[in-house]
């Protein structure tokens, strides 16, 4: 029983509420005070003293086979996606089982300790039998952390669909045929348009194929003339695929002429496609290209969020050739989001949490979903007493629940000493 808990959304406006838990699930949500305190233990109660508590958190986006290896076998000296890939397939040949399984737990252990209980990661099936080593090793590491993070895995060519043969088609089908929940694509990387039409539509025949999302790494670019989000759009609706097609990234929405862009919009929009951007990878691999004045890394999220489209927030790459931060907080991707996508104000925090909970929920397929009675009784309460505050100071998780059970909690403590003597600060308001 959690008692005392400011729900993130407009519930925290009506105040506090206690929040009972029965056999991993949410049985009720009462006002502050009137929770059934003699059915609990005091082992089995939480005291959040008017801190903030949501659902459990999901990761939308990020890479787990490639975490953590950053500097290996050098860093990455332009900072450019170009050389993260060059990078990339040399390391790549290099990692064992072993290596993938040790740094994707050691980094899904910093996502449960920051409150995430579902990801959704990438791996690479583009480097040959090897590729199906990273593979072997998501799937095991998937069903170690079985219900404690469930993990939703995307098969990403990571290239060329049509340049070589059929040789990297033939490896997603077989990384599916192991098990892998999703399939995944990235047009805007073959050599030529046309090619860039099979490749989405050769993704979308996999997903009708093995009846399964299908989540596309798309024009994740600043080049204007890269259009294949509209494609990707267009073929979801003939093919009435709706809400299992996810956009990510789609930062070349950024760079496109309005009045393209208000149709793709709206066309986005009535694909049902879900998009995630992608706030801490994508502020420093954009804009390399320009001189002065530098664009900005994100998709068009207040046009997308205005026609009803789902948008979620991703970390991506997590220590590694592409961006070498990151430590699996989400209110961190939240943070650097606010900043550069001038969604500052008070009033955007609940857009920035909707993001967060709701949309991300959306992009893993998940139904059932918050703080009610009858869902998974799952938490993380943040040592913060607002919603916006808990984006400003990214406080630590007092509390991770799932399924009624704790997996993770962390204190943070920090002591000043002025004249008067040891003060504790805590950075609330």
């Amino acid at each position: 029983m959690v008692t005392n808990a400011r729900p993130v959304g407009p519930a925290t406006e009506n105040g506090e509420v206690d929040i009972e838990i029965k056999d991993s699930c949410i049985e009720r949500v009462v006002p502050a005070g009137e929770g059934d305190l003699g059915v609990f233990d005091e082992s089995q109660r939480f005291d959040a003293d008017g801190r903030l508590v949501s659902p459990p958190l999901v990761e939308a986006h990020t890479h787990l086979y490639a975490s953590l290896t950053a500097g290996l076998p050098r860093w990455n000296e332009t900072g450019t996606l170009e050389e993260g890939w060059r990078l990339w397939n040399e390391t790549r040949e290099e990692l064992t089982k072993t290596d993938y399984k040790r740094r994707a737990k050691k980094v899904a252990q910093w996502f449960a300790a920051n409150g995430i209980t579902r990801v959704r990661t990438h791996v690479d099936v583009n480097s040959g039998e090897r590729a199906l080593e990273g593979v072997e090793a998501m799937l095991e590491v998937r069903d170690e952390l079985a219900g404690f993070v469930d993990l939703q895995i995307v098969a990403f060519p990571m290239g060329c669909l049509y340049t070589g043969g059929d040789s990297l088609i033939e490896r997603m089908k077989r990384a599916l045929d192991m098990g892998l929940d999703v399939v995944g694509g990235i047009p805007h990387r073959e050599h030529v348009r046309e090619d860039g039409v099979k490749h989405i539509r050769t993704v979308l025949d996999l997903a009708e194929r093995y009846d399964c999302q299908a989540d596309l790494h798309i024009d994740e670019t600043d080049d204007p003339q890269s259009r294949y989000t509209g494609v990707l759009a267009s073929e979801t609706i003939k093919r009435g695929l709706g809400d299992r097609v996810t956009a990510s990234h789609a930062t070349a929405l950024h760079s496109y002429p309005n009045a393209y862009a208000d149709k793709l919009v709206r066309l986005i929009a009535e694909s049902g496609l879900s998009v995630v951007t992608n706030p801490m990878a994508n502020a420093v691999l954009q804009g390399r290209y320009d001189d002065f004045p530098r664009r900005r890394g994100h998709t068009r999220i207040e046009a997308l969020r205005e026609q009803g489209v789902p948008v979620g927030i991703g970390q991506d790459d997590i220590v590694d050739h592409f961006n070498g931060f990151g430590d699996g907080d989400p209110l961190k991707a939240a943070f650097v989001l606010v900043h550069y996508a001038h969604m500052n104000r008070q009033a955007d925090a609940s857009v920035i949490w909707n993001m967060l909970l709701e949309g991300n929920a959306t992009v893993f397929g998940l139904d059932r979903y918050g703080i009610e009675a009858g869902n998974e009784g799952s938490l993380v309460v943040y040592d913060a007493q607002t919603s916006f505050d808990a984006i400003r100071t990214q406080p630590v998780r007092p509390l991770v629940l799932r399924d009624g059970t704790p997996i993770a909690h962390s204190e943070r403590s920090s002591v000043i000493y002025p004249d008067e003597g040891p003060t504790t600060v805590d950075f609330s308001r």
